[in-house]
């Protein structure tokens, strides 16, 4: 009988939330610290000192030793310098733990390691780590022991962001801004703010560890660089919310039990398509904690498969053939006083607050098509996005059945009379109920489709961080939002500009409402018809950044300067090519230390055994033998030309000009090269015995966990 988990009682249990802060801080240093969580502002240091006791003497009373301003810097993963809370001992040998507000709200990490894009020269170290209230702290448990996790944002010594928070932080106040103007002109008053929400569902897969320690590609890059397809795929569907594995169930609550001591609300878990593939999807919060709690989420699942003797992999794409791996960013607007701007209501075509809100989101992801691909793009997404697995490189919105018929009628007609309404599902089975249904159908091939009274952005990577798509879609709607505001709260007849506004914006962009299938070649030469961006690769998605709309954009609330957009590019690039490096390096390492070795020991052993056929059989039929030597020998001649050639463009791509030259000469020569390797590797993976392969197969990784 498997240990029973209390969630009640663990759930929480190592965050310094509002409920520990309510029991330990002094009533009203509790009250002005939640202030300014809601409010903004900025703490006294007596405050702050009152604060730093409590979040010392608690972690301390559950173990801890050490504490760590916990940061997001551009490397795409978390970063974290440990210290502990001891003092200088007295003239008796004696220590004291302490910890004091302006530790708590300041720290100082070298910089000069950490990616700048060109922002900092690489002698000079010095960055700051600011606190940021607005995200618990946490503990985190592991063989270090028992950690204080503060999250913070990151800085230069001038104050240029180098971080993914402090963006995401600037883009959250802007959009609470400018919705705010939008509620306050259908007469709310009562909202002090307006809160972007987000549901971030995280899909990974499983291996065996011991098999993942066996294949350097797996170690090095993320994802297999060679494998020939195992017999069996995931052209049955059954894997797909299958029953889940005894291993692999084991796996899942321990990792339940960790994320919910956490405070992340894991809420759903599933086998996803293709075999040894799942997925874990939490409750909606605030997009700052949103995006805090998915690099936790990322960060345990790694820890916690190590428990059970597995590896989880992350990549967007770990094996070919099979279906890779994303995050479905669920995106809302809700005020504080519990509106949801996407709720559309029994009959949205009567809504006009939502249809505004609505509308304008249309203006924005159609204006903004390219950086919101952007803000989605990374190596790996390279070879999801557009690969009939995920959504297609192009940005579409899907509305469904009931909001694309409103949308009609208000562009053809300037009003919109009907609304299409959810009618019955009978299941023809007199014991089951007939059910509600919706009145529009989903579409999976959307990148970014509405679901009810959300968004759903579907084009995020598996191992990126969710704090950049965020960022930009706060950004562009912040901007629509801001442009509607100006022309309605000067407008003599507010009804009439509302009104006129909303047909305006749908007129203008219905462009980039597509309801069909994303997959289909008819979709790519409409969307090229209706002038819809198709931006391929993380390459060509760079420029986006630094386009003259882009910097107005972000300039305009503050989010980023031109100089960190350019860094940020700059890092873009450097991160491209470096990872295909890796890619292709590693690809020469086992083509030539381990494959080609292994079938020439094969092809050496099939010719051993012709010829010792032939001379105690000379009348023996050797035909199989030697086709079988034949075909190995020529698809090793093969590979041995191309593991040169790779060679030859991996040199070539690494001797151009630093930036984006060099990520261009790695897209558009090493990968070819890279593809034109792995094709013999992969035939020869067919036809040589077993026991001469140097490493597990697709069969050996996906389907024995």
């Amino acid at each position: 009988m498997s240990e029973v988990i209390n969630v009640a009682e663990i759930f929480g249990e190592n965050v310094f939330n509002l409920a520990k802060m309510r029991e330990r801080l002094p009533k009203k240093v509790y009250a002005e610290v939640k202030n300014i969580m809601e409010n903004g502002g900025e703490l006294s240091l007596a405050t702050a000192d009152v604060v730093a006791k409590a979040m010392k003497d608690w972690p301390v009373s559950k173990g801890a030793t050490h504490y760590t301003h916990w940061f997001q810097p551009l490397t795409g993963i978390t970063a974290e310098k440990h210290d502990s809370f001891i003092s200088a001992p007295d003239e008796m040998g004696h220590t004291l733990l302490e910890f004091s507000g302006k530790e708590l709200i300041k720290g100082e990490p070298d910089a000069s390691s950490f990616p700048s894009g060109g922002l900092r020269s690489t002698f000079e170290a010095r960055g700051y780590t600011v606190w940021d209230c607005t995200s618990p702290a946490f503990l985190k448990e592991d063989a270090t022991g028992v950690v204080l996790c503060i999250p913070t944002a990151f800085y230069s010594y001038n104050g240029e962001a180098l971080d993914k928070k402090t963006p995401l932080l600037r883009s959250l106040e802007a959009i609470s801004r400018q919705a705010l103007r939008i509620v306050r002109l259908f007469g709310n008053t009562e909202a002090t703010r307006v809160i972007a929400s987000v549901g971030a569902e995280q899909e990974y897969f499983l291996v065996d560890r011991e098999k993942y320690l066996q294949r350097k590609d797996l170690i090095y890059a993320g994802r297999t660089l060679f494998g020939a397809p195992a017999p069996k795929g995931q052209e049955m569907d059954d894997q797909y919310f299958g029953a889940i594995r005894e291993r692999v169930g084991a796996y899942m609550k321990e990792l339940n039990a960790e994320l919910w001591k956490l405070g992340i609300t894991s809420k759903t878990q599933h086998n996803e398509v293709a075999p040894a593939q799942h997925e874990m999807a939490p409750i909606y919060s605030t997009a700052n904690i949103a995006a805090d709690h998915n690099q936790l989420v990322m960060e345990t699942m790694k820890k916690v498969a190590g428990h059970h003797g597995l590896t989880c992999l992350l990549h967007e794409k770990p094996f070919a053939g099979v279906n890779g791996s994303g995050k479905h960013n669920n995106w809302s607007l809700n005020t504080d006083n519990g509106v949801n701007l996407l709720d559309p209501g029994d009959t949205p075509n009567q809504n006009i607050q939502f249809l505004l809100v609505l509308a304008c989101i249309i203006k924005a992801v159609d204006i903004h098509a390219d950086l919101l691909r952007q803000s989605a793009s990374d190596v790996g997404n390279d070879h999801r996005l557009g690969a009939n697995e995920a959504p297609p490189a192009i940005i579409s919105i899907f509305l469904g059945d009931q909001l694309e018929d409103v949308v009609k009628q208000l562009v053809e007609t300037g009003e919109a009379a009907r609304c299409i309404e959810g009618n019955q599902l009978d299941t023809g089975v007199s014991s089951l109920p007939t059910i509600d249904k919706d009145a529009t159908d989903r579409n999976r091939t959307s990148p970014f489709a509405f679901t009810g009274n959300k968004f759903e952005f579907r084009m995020v990577g598996s191992d990126d961080s969710i704090a950049s798509p965020n960022t930009t879609l706060n950004a562009i709607v912040a901007e629509a939002f801001s442009e509607a505001a100006d022309v309605l709260e000067q407008a003599d007849d507010f009804d009439v500009a509302v009104h006129d506004l909303i047909k305006k914006y749908l007129t203008e962009h219905q462009r980039i409402i597509f309801n069909g299938n994303g997959y289909s070649d008819e979709w790519l030469r409409e969307a090229e018809r209706r002038g819809l961006p198709n931006i391929k690769s993380m390459v060509d998605a760079v420029p986006t950044l630094v386009t003259d709309k882009a910097v107005a954009l972000f300039e305009k609330f503050g989010i980023f300067t031109r100089a960190e957009l350019e860094s940020r590019a700059e890092i873009l690039y450097e991160t491209y090519a470096k990872s295909i490096n890796i890619e292709a390096m590693t690809m020469i390492d086992m083509a030539g230390k381990q494959i080609i070795p292994a079938v020439i020991s094969y092809t050496t052993e099939l010719a051993g055994s012709l010829n010792a056929v032939a001379a105690a059989c000379p009348e023996a039929d050797t035909s199989a033998q030697k086709e079988l030597l034949i075909e190995t020998s020529s698809l090793l001649a093969e590979a041995k030309r191309a593991l040169n050639r790779l060679k030859e463009a991996v040199a070539e791509a690494s001797a151009a000009a630093a930036g984006e030259a060099m990520a261009y000469a790695y897209k558009d020569k090493a990968v070819p090269a890279m593809d034109a390797l792995r094709a013999p590797v992969d035939r020869l993976e067919m036809i040589v015995d077993k026991k001469y392969w140097p490493m597990p197969s697709y069969g050996d990784l996906m389907f024995e966990v």
